[in-house]
């Protein structure tokens, strides 16, 4: 039978609904102690649609974390995201594509990743094997701890300190001895895995490609319609790994115009993708874009993060935000706060919205929609644009917001 043939349009279309922006995301709830707050249960539920979520210390509006949930939810409390996210018995923190928090069934599918650590024998750093055991007889006798209770931290940003205590608790979390179910403020707390992971995730044995087959397959329904590599990236794996495991997955073959060999879930196929798109501000470490190529292929947007750029040599500013409306994304906004006043540092609507007469107002409408809600959200009251890319749009913007 000849691959489903599709358009880069139905691509996108697939791609947004997988990703959980065209239409509901489904509310999922299997215990983690959130009844009460069906806030907390709806952001579960879009952890496990998307199988994880990207942190980052950054904090502009919100955090990351925070902000994937409110791109997909709206105007979801801060706070039961925090709860759905570290209450103890739902979720945890490993490397999936890079740091992140992952729902607490999907354990077992990264014992190829902790199998890994323990045979290189460490994680970023030259692991102090006395460090190691000083940290596992502290958590045993003094249940969960901090870097700080464990003394291992340093004044700085967590992820960057680097005491022995610290290296040996990242290197044992990297190798499963230790987990982070729960964050105080933001600071880990690393607990044993025996403690705090279910015994019968923990007596699941599963080999690395059973590991891995799960993973590109739960890519594969994440984003809906992929190419090699963009399954590849979504959970880290080498591309050999994605080419020993696909006909494993469950995925089928389909055929892009513009595109490399390319799988989709089969249920992404099952109906066209309805529903109503978000508008939204995302954060630039959202799954939807998270992957520049795979974002300039979907969309033609060139998406950057400039925090660690020199000032002097930003183009869009330090936490650009892409603003996704209609299945689009149509502009960014490099935000900030004043008190209860939400700033633009500087915002944009791409060329091909701003030069196109009746585009450029849909543009500047969905910008200000966007602006307004992300400040209700934060609890800002008024919105100020400093400056926006192209300037004729300026008067425009503020009509809008007023």
């Amino acid at each position: 039978m000849p691959p489903v043939e599709l358009t880069p349009e139905q691509a996108r279309r697939i791609q947004l609904r997988a990703q959980g922006l065209l239409g509901r995301v489904a509310s999922t709830h299997r215990g983690g102690g959130l009844r009460g707050d069906p806030g907390a249960r709806r952001a579960l539920g879009t952890l496990r649609h998307l199988g994880a979520v990207q942190l980052d210390t950054i904090s502009v509006l919100a955090r990351s974390h925070e902000l994937v949930a409110y791109a997909r939810l709206g105007a979801v409390g801060r706070s039961s995201v925090e709860r759905a996210y570290w209450n103890g018995t739902a979720a945890f923190e490993y490397w999936s594509h890079a740091a992140c928090v992952l729902p607490i069934e999907d354990w077992p599918l990264y014992a190829f990743r902790r199998r890994d650590y323990q045979r290189k024998g460490r994680h970023w750093h030259r692991t102090p094997e006395q460090a190691c055991k000083e940290v596992l007889e502290r958590l045993r006798s003094d249940g969960p701890l901090t870097a700080t209770g464990l003394g291992g931290a340093k004044k700085g940003g967590e992820w960057f300190d680097r005491t022995d205590h610290k290296i040996a608790a990242e290197y044992l979390l990297a190798t499963g001895e230790v987990v982070c179910t729960r964050r105080v403020g933001w600071r880990r707390v690393y607990d044993l895995a025996e403690r705090a992971i279910p015994a019968e995730l923990r007596e699941q044995d599963l080999s690395d490609d059973e590991c891995v087959t799960t993973l590109v397959a739960r890519a594969g329904r994440a984003l809906g319609v992929a190419t090699r590599a963009d399954l590849a990236d979504y959970v880290r794996v080498r591309g050999e790994q994605v080419d020993g495991v696909i006909e494993a997955t469950g995925l089928v073959p389909v055929e892009v115009r513009g595109w490399s060999t390319a799988w989709a879930h089969p249920e992404a196929l099952a109906e066209v993708p309805r529903g109503r798109h978000r508008t939204t501000l995302l954060s630039p470490f959202d799954s939807l874009v998270w992957d520049r190529k795979r974002t300039q292929r979907m969309f033609a947007f060139d998406h950057r993060l400039e925090a660690y750029v020199p000032k002097a040599k930003r183009v869009h500013g330090y936490f650009t935000m892409p603003v996704l409306a209609g299945g689009h994304l149509i502009g960014r906004v490099d935000p900030a706060r004043e008190g209860t006043t939400l700033i633009a540092r500087k915002a944009s609507v791409e060329p091909a919205a701003a030069n196109t007469p009746g585009k450029a107002e849909r543009a500047v409408a969905h910008l200000a929609q966007a602006l307004r809600e992300a400040a209700e959200w934060v609890g800002c009251d008024a919105v100020r644009v400093e400056r926006i890319d192209p300037p004729a749009l300026a008067a425009p913007l503020t009509a809008a917001l007023n």
